[in-house]
């Protein structure tokens, strides 16, 4: 497996291109089985989440494109056995490790297109590796009236149950069983529209009720659904292919359902988190970057953290670009409490966490979404914080400094608070397991090297 090592002590200083995000290319790319027609998706990051999604996708029959330098559409998947597949050169390609790997500003576009549904089953060997992969289910009951889909796998971060996510089928009318790990899911008489009232604003289950909900008999109202820019980024999506969809960004989402939808093209929204962990690293050297192509908007309560701890934030949206600065002053303690947006999110909780290490006092971090997303603490006190955990609360008790050593990533966000507490620590830190990072960081290791930090990838 490949390591990441970085020296810290290097202050960060240019410009960090922010691509788009991974938790909206994943739903946007599932509502291609929507749809007979191709859906085209711009603004597409590589990382290895996109690929494992490809490559369930074209088992179900997608057939994937990606538009190639010379402006040509190159297909990626081949015919097997009835079926469609993704190599794996042409997954890598996906996933930023091509012949193409060397990191260019702008993410792919892909043409997705589903003229048929050659299967409706979703592989526990896909499905397992990404819980994304279970919306699936929304989408294929929709079009094709049944669906069996592995139970999803992830990070482990928690249990993150799909109650929310089968209650609301049933609720459209969806019959579902349970049988050795899959979800066998029939609506032999289509779908109909009905209210469905989540028990907490789940993102998964919103996304996934509302892909099935397009297509159903009727009018369906989703209550308490989650109001994430990554739901209005699909909605927007499903809506331009010919949904009705109305109460884009409410936790009311009104949808009243059509016979068919029609192809589109729609730009993936910037990556949030993305921003945010690397505004949070330049903050944690001291330095002086500009993040372009980003819409502060979609992460307010984070950036009104960083500035609570005294960082300057500079916000430009006429150019979409958040300038972060620190001249050596000593970070401030900030309490966050993680919930569901707009508040703070829980995907830069261990960020801010690596940030609130060198901190001028005690800071309080409590997680309200997952129950077991401290996995990163032991790591970090391998690098000299000091965190002490109570049931859902961390108390950070800030340090002059923090030393590099091995450690270990534990899941995607988790990693890289290790990235960010290492680029400020004293020597060398080397973190293995990177493959976490690479499912939802565009070459982190590129981004980062060209605003002169001391950091390179050791092949595994």
């Amino acid at each position: 497996m490949d390591r990441i090592r970085l020296t810290g002590g290097n202050p960060l200083n240019g410009e960090i291109p922010i691509s788009g995000a991974k938790n909206a290319a994943l739903p946007l790319m599932i509502a291609s089985l929507l749809t007979d027609e191709p859906l085209v998706l711009t603004n597409v990051p590589r990382l290895t989440d996109i690929a494992t999604l490809a490559r369930l996708l074209a088992e179900l029959g997608v057939e994937i494109e990606v538009l190639n330098s010379s402006g040509a559409w190159e297909t990626l998947t081949t015919p097997i056995e009835g079926r469609l597949t993704l190599a794996n050169e042409q997954a890598r390609r996906l996933a930023g490790f091509g012949p193409d790997a060397t990191y260019k500003p702008g993410g792919r576009t892909l043409r997705l297109t589903a003229r048929t549904i050659a299967s409706t089953h979703a592989d526990y060997d896909l499905v397992s590796k990404m819980r994304a992969s279970f919306w699936v289910l929304g989408p294929l009951l929709a079009r094709c009236g049944h669906a069996d889909v592995s139970l999803p796998g992830g990070c482990a971060i928690g249990t993150r149950p799909v109650d929310l996510h089968l209650q609301g089928m049933e609720k459209l009318g969806a019959t579902i069983e349970l049988d050795k790990g899959y979800v066998i899911a029939a609506a032999k008489d289509g779908l109909k529209g009905a209210e469905v009232r989540f028990s907490m604003p789940s993102v998964g289950a919103t996304h996934n009720v509302l892909m099935a909900a397009v297509l159903a008999d009727g009018v369906t109202r989703i209550e308490n659904a989650a109001r994430e820019p990554e739901i209005t980024n699909l909605a927007d999506c499903l809506n331009a292919m010919g949904a009705k969809i109305e109460g884009l960004g409410t936790s009311t989402l009104t949808v009243t359902g059509v016979e068919r939808l029609h192809g589109a093209e729609v730009a993936v929204v910037c990556d949030r988190i993305e921003a945010g962990t690397y505004a949070m690293a330049a903050a944690m050297t001291g330095g002086d970057v500009t993040l372009s192509g980003v819409d502060a908007s979609l992460f307010e309560a984070a950036l009104q953290a960083l500035t609570a701890a005294g960082v300057d934030v500079d916000v430009t949206p006429a150019d979409n670009t958040i300038r972060i600065r620190r001249n050596g002053t000593a970070l401030s303690p900030v309490d966050i409490v993680t919930q569901p947006y707009p508040a703070f999110p829980t995907d830069l909780q261990a960020q801010f966490m690596a940030l609130m290490t060198m901190a001028d006092g005690n800071a309080q971090m409590t997680e309200t979404i997952f129950e077991n997303r401290f996995m990163h603490v032991q790591e970090l006190a391998r690098l000299g914080a000091l965190i002490s955990l109570h049931g859902d609360r961390a108390i950070v008790s800030g340090v002059k400094s923090l030393r590099g050593a091995p450690v270990m990533a534990t899941d995607l966000r988790a990693s890289v608070s290790l990235v960010i507490a290492g680029l400020a620590a004293e020597g060398e830190t080397v973190i293995s397991r990177v493959y976490h990072l690479d499912r939802g960081f565009e070459r982190l290791e590129d981004k980062l090297s060209a605003c002169g930090a001391d950091i390179s990838r050791l092949p595994g």
